[in-house]
């Protein structure tokens, strides 16, 4: 009997979560077409300049005949690239460190105060300087968004690696694991979730690089789209690289969220 009841208000609380996901899925939905709807309205009604504001259906025209000759499709491959290119070293490079620091305390104390400082710097403000140091293209805008994400991702990481359950750390040194051990069976199994959580704000903070770079040095990407359109006072090709920036860092950022899910399932099961 009990049983029996047991699973009827699991089924109760599946279809309350399910029902409060499509609630909050109507209501974004919703907000967007308001949003939109409301920003046309008043640009057409001239409550708002077009001219710094543009308005939605000028920038779907726009948007469309980018995409009938393909031209959007270029500009888009190059940032998505940049932007892969610079999360993906960030990411790595940035494990990789803490994976150092939280491998040796001396290090880590030595590094700490050079880390903190280079966390404060305004990377942004700093890449003219990488450019000229690297060089233009390609390069040089990939290392401006390695150079934002490294040093949150080192601090992130280390935070989280020396985070982990002592108890648990004691335990597997009671039973002779050495540090390599520790290391690869619970440190860094402990932080998968973390380590994508870290993944999901480089996304972000690569593409912020990339188009602070595409400003400066780019002919090619959304981030020259954006500048360009503010330099000839094009404000409808200004709003359409913003809304393609937003869409590209959304898709990145779900894909991320999918396999996020992917692996919390997989790792429910294997629980189970």
């Amino acid at each position: 009997m009990k049983d029996k009841k047991s699973i009827q208000s699991f089924k109760e609380f599946l279809k309350c979560k399910k029902r409060e996901k499509r609630k909050v899925f109507f209501w974004q939905i919703f907000i967007l077409i308001a949003f939109l709807a409301l920003w046309e309205v008043f640009a057409r009604i001239g409550v708002i300049d077009t001219f710094l504001f543009s308005k939605p259906s000028d920038i779907v025209n726009l948007f469309i005949g980018y995409l009938s000759n393909g031209e959007i499709f270029r500009h888009i491959g190059i940032s998505v690239w940049e932007t892969i290119l610079g999360f993906t070293i960030g990411t790595v490079i940035g494990i990789i460190v803490a994976i150092s620091l939280w491998w040796s305390k001396l290090v880590a104390k030595i590094l700490d105060p050079f880390l903190v400082v280079l966390n404060a710097l305004p990377k942004t403000a700093l890449a003219p300087i990488i450019i000229v140091w690297v060089g233009a293209g390609v390069k040089g805008i990939v290392v401006i968004a390695v150079t934002i994400s490294v040093v949150t991702t080192i601090l992130s990481a280390y935070n989280y690696f020396i985070n982990v359950d002592e108890e648990k750390v004691k335990m597997l040194r009671s039973f002779g694991a050495n540090k390599r051990q520790i290391l690869t069976k619970l440190i860094l199994p402990a932080n998968i979730g973390n380590i994508i959580n870290i993944i999901k704000i480089n996304i972000g903070m690569s593409w912020v690089g990339v188009i602070v770079g595409e400003f400066l040095v780019s002919r090619y990407g959304i981030g020259y789209l954006i500048v360009y359109g503010g330099q000839v006072f094009r404000l409808d090709l200004v709003m359409m690289g913003v809304v393609v920036l937003a869409v590209c860092a959304l898709v990145m950022y779900e894909i991320v969220n999918i396999i996020e899910k992917i692996y919390k399932s997989k790792n429910n099961v294997d629980n189970n």
